[in-house]
């Protein structure tokens, strides 16, 4: 995904500088987590983890998911979408690439349709 436009290359490193915003990254990295589930796992307050959540969802870095719990209340869960960061530097211009997990499922799908087309 390209972030020109939306977010600048220096926004997205400003966020990714951040300890909490990459603690959160790596623990929702690994399963979706709750927002209390990312307190406890990065040892952070709830405000600041709402706080960054908040920021990592607007860059497209963190998506969050309803679902219903055990004892069916409705919870938000967070999950990280980033699979990987590109940083180009060309003719006096900086740009940055994220790839997400949609992105590269979307790739491949297109990429397996492509190749059943072709039989």
């Amino acid at each position: 995904m390209q972030r020109e436009g939306d977010a600048t290359p220096g926004d997205v490193f400003q966020l990714l500088a951040d300890e909490y915003a990459r603690r959160i990254l790596v623990a929702a990295d690994r399963r979706p987590m709750t927002a209390k589930d990312l307190s406890d796992a990065c040892d952070a307050s709830l405000a600041t983890v709402y706080r960054r959540v908040s920021t990592l969802t607007e860059h497209d870095l963190l998506e969050e998911r309803r679902s219903i719990g055990p004892d069916g209340t409705h919870r938000s869960e967070f999950e990280t979408v980033l699979e990987g960061l590109h940083v180009d530097l060309s003719e006096g211009e900086l740009t940055l690439t994220l790839d997400t997990r949609d992105e590269l499922a979307d790739n491949f799908t297109s990429l397996w349709d492509d190749l059943r087309g072709s039989r």
